[in-house]
């Protein structure tokens, strides 16, 4: 059975952690939906992990469309949100909504992800929703906000715990259905988790979310550099290498085919 909107919101009334990560093709894609995952995030994180870039910035909405058509048509069960890109929604009300409506309808995903908690966001999240277009949002370290926070942990002091706080409550009343808390201090994510009626997504926000989200490519291993946060599961960059000297060993010394 397909995953919806209800699904998500009784899991958090249930108090059932959602299991979120991220894709950037069909096979990574299908892999996920297969395995049960909950939430599959085409994160403009792609950028960095799929296509070579340092941050998330260079990525575009033309790219966005590509990988998020991929992603979904591997994908039967799980609820696929879509990453809108650095300057894709930020112009205007009308470009967010321009930008949305073509990652709905080309990709077929059933939602889309924007960062920040600022009044034109909030405006943004309110009319998305109000035209039938789900929108998750994001709080604390916002990736496309990189030049001026860092990757450093935000929400340390008390008026950016604060802001952060009111940030998030701000996002459910403007119509969200679940909001990302990345990289902030555990308590605060446990108190804005306890304030929201929609689930709280972690990464590097401590145990008390509702549900936690990794980079698929940090999780299996792939990634050269990753966060303190985050964990590998195994170490598939090892097992391809090792796999590649193996195959090309037995080609040379014609053992292959």
């Amino acid at each position: 059975m397909a995953i919806t909107l209800q699904h998500l919101i009784k899991a958090k009334q249930q108090g059932r952690p959602l299991t979120v990560l991220t894709a950037w093709d069909y096979a990574i894609g299908q892999l996920l939906d297969i395995a049960g995952v909950d939430i599959i995030l085409v994160g403009d994180s792609l950028a960095m992990v799929a296509l070579g870039h340092d941050t998330t910035l260079p990525l575009t909405l033309e790219q966005m469309l590509h990988h998020g058509a991929a992603v979904k048509r591997g994908v039967k069960r799980a609820f696929v949100v879509c990453d809108l890109p650095f300057l894709s929604y930020q112009e205007s009300i009308s470009q967010a909504i321009h930008t949305a409506g073509r990652i709905l309808k080309e990709t077929g995903v059933q939602g889309v992800k924007l960062e920040g908690g600022h009044p034109t966001a909030l405006e943004t999240v309110a009319q998305l929703t109000a035209i039938g277009i789900p929108v998750m949002g994001h709080v604390g370290l916002t990736p496309q906000s990189v030049h001026r926070l860092g990757y450093r942990q935000q929400g340390q002091t008390e008026t950016d715990a604060e802001r952060i706080s009111s940030e998030a409550i701000a996002l459910s009343e403007a119509g969200a259905f679940a909001v990302v808390l990345e990289h902030i201090p555990s308590d605060l994510a446990k108190a804005i988790t306890s304030q929201l009626p929609i689930p709280t997504i972690g990464i590097g926000a401590g145990s008390h979310c509702d549900g936690q989200v990794l980079v698929t490519a940090d999780l299996l291993g792939l990634s050269e550099k990753q966060p303190p946060f985050a964990k590998s599961y195994l170490n598939l960059r090892e097992l391809i290498t090792e796999a590649v000297k193996e195959f090309s060993r037995e080609v040379r010394d014609q053992k292959f085919p």
